[in-house]
């Protein structure tokens, strides 16, 4: 029987719930422990799909089209898994599919209550993860907070599942926030005392406390948590915060952490690895040359809406021996102020996935600037597609070149709607999603950087590169390296002659991991290295 980990979180929001889960998975997989992880999220959306960046950050794609949470991406990049659609649940998810049993009938006229149809619900999508996984430990964040009216059911099927599996095969981590009081210089544990009351309060005794705090944590706060929580004193873990957080598996792993799980779960540990990762991290914390990189997007002022795209640089510049600094530039600002204080130091451009025509025409410039100025340059999703859109304007000379998603009377529609997206009528879950096949053009950039014929990538989106102009394009210069097997939709676009301008339909950001950056990335920090930009130099006019 599968053994399972519950980490829920108090206090506050965004205290670290997923990277201390993504941690603790790591931590178990250097042990030679088989772990699989979970995201069960409240909110009424049956996915994140359809929910502005602004309020939920980056939408990450699954291998099997699940929109879900952004912290399937740290799962992901910490414990070098392939999660699926069974690694994200949520309320809207739960109280449809109860809603549908129950028109069938398959309530035998019963009542359909919380407790247990929809506690059921949720109870069955642990263990289906469990059964599809085959993993030994199976961990299981909860989204929220504790107290929330909404993860309630989220809370009393977790309390459930003690009984349900036995409580040898159940763990209770609990992860709050100790506030720093500057007037009196001290840490503060009653939020925490206040946190756990109020998990005890469901039925749930936490076994472990993780301790959040921005300062360190003395002994006689962690006795005080323990001794008012009802906690042994060496299950209270402070976890202070680090400027990197691939580091949290280390501080974990020499904590009391793994013991604790090993012998409360009753596990049968091989022996202990982390020498790969500790390597990692003292290449990340070795002194690096900076490398200024800029992405040109439309919710910059939330860096989490593209949070796998800094992983992957940064994952690049790491095995490039380069601290890559980035700047957030927003496409709206270089439509009103132009790119000369934005772009002039970078050595390079990223302009990542979005939808919408708010900042189209800035993406555009910054498009146009990498080109004439040969400053390298890379299109993921909709950059793809403002690659090409600048490439008809500028150079083949079709100045109304547009997508139909923002201009949909474009006479010259050089991305325009699937075939496939024509009838679709709803949002959620709707567009094209998840892994597909990509063949690679022989001796192009992107052929050379993947270094084999054919990739698997995700995707998420509904346009595409139209083909009536890809004749046309391709004589002027801009040539489809890769394509779907059947040759019918392009999958990465690259300019010839240029030193690296390359964009991609899919996600490739999603595939990278901080110990085996993408190809595609480590390609493109590769190029912008070797770019020396002073930022002082006079600007020379766009043509």
């Amino acid at each position: 029987m599968a053994k399972y980990i519950f980490v829920t979180g108090g206090v506050v929001s965004s205290v670290g719930k997923g990277i201390a889960a993504a941690s603790i998975g790591r931590i178990l997989k250097s042990r030679g422990i088989t772990v699989t992880i979970q995201k069960l999220d409240p909110y009424l959306n049956v996915d994140p799909g359809t929910m502005s960046p602004y309020q939920h950050g980056e939408v990450f794609v699954t291998i099997d089209g699940c929109e879900t949470d952004l912290d399937l991406g740290h799962y992901e990049r910490f414990i070098d898994v392939e999660l699926t659609r069974v690694s994200n649940v949520t309320s809207g998810e739960i109280y449809s599919s109860v809603i549908a049993k129950e028109r069938r009938g398959d309530f035998l006229g019963g009542t359909t209550q919380v407790v247990p149809h929809v506690t059921n619900e949720i109870k069955m999508r642990m263990h289906r993860v469990a059964e599809e996984s085959k993993a030994e430990v199976i961990l299981v964040e909860v989204g929220g907070t504790v107290g929330d009216i909404e993860g309630q059911p989220f809370l009393e099927a977790i309390r459930q599942m003690r009984n349900d599996v036995g409580r040898n095969n159940v763990l209770y981590i609990h992860v709050t926030y100790l506030p720093y009081i500057y007037a009196t210089q001290e840490l503060k544990t009653k939020p925490t005392q206040h946190s756990v009351r109020e998990l005890r309060g469901v039925g749930i005794q936490p076994d472990v406390i993780l301790c959040r705090s921005d300062f360190p944590v003395a002994d006689d706060i962690k006795a005080k948590i323990a001794l008012f929580c009802d906690v042994k004193p060496a299950a209270v873990i402070p976890l202070v915060t680090t400027n990197n957080i691939y580091e949290v598996p280390i501080i974990l792993d020499e904590s009391a952490l793994p013991e604790i799980i090993i012998e409360e779960l009753r596990l049968h540990p091989a022996s202990k690895d982390l020498a790969e990762w500790r390597a990692l991290i003292r290449k990340m914390n070795a002194p690096k040359e900076q490398l200024a990189l800029a992405i040109v997007g439309k919710y910059v002022q939330l860096q989490d809406a593209y949070i796998s795209v800094r992983e992957a640089l940064r994952h690049a510049g790491i095995f490039l021996q380069r601290d890559v600094k980035l700047s957030w530039v927003s496409a709206e600002d270089l439509e009103r102020d132009g790119w000369e204080h934005a772009l002039s130091s970078v050595s390079g451009i990223v302009v990542p996935g979005g939808f919408g025509n708010r900042g189209i025409e800035g993406m555009i410039r910054a498009a146009q600037y990498a080109r004439e100025r040969e400053v390298p340059y890379l299109g993921l999703c909709l950059g793809m597609q403002i690659m090409v859109i600048e490439y008809a304007r500028n150079v083949l000379g079709l100045r109304d070149a547009n997508s139909t998603e923002f201009d949909p009377e474009s006479p010259h529609p050089v991305i325009d709607l699937m075939p496939g997206q024509r009838a679709v009528q709803g949002k959620g879950g709707t567009m094209r999603l998840g892994n597909y096949p990509c063949e690679l053009e022989a001796g192009s950039i992107a052929g050379e950087a993947y270094g084999q014929p054919q990739v698997v990538e995700r995707h998420r989106h509904r346009y595409e590169f139209n083909n009536a102009y890809r004749a046309a394009m391709a004589g002027a210069g801009l040539r489809a390296s890769g394509t779907s097997p059947d040759n019918k939709l392009v999958e990465i676009a690259e300019i010839k002659g240029h030193p690296f301008m390359l964009g991609t339909q899919f996600h490739p950001e999603f595939n990278s991991r901080p110990n085996r950056p993408h190809p595609l990335f480590h390609s493109f920090v590769g190029v912008a290295k070797g770019v020396i930009r002073e930022g002082g130099q006079p600007p020379l006019p766009l043509s």
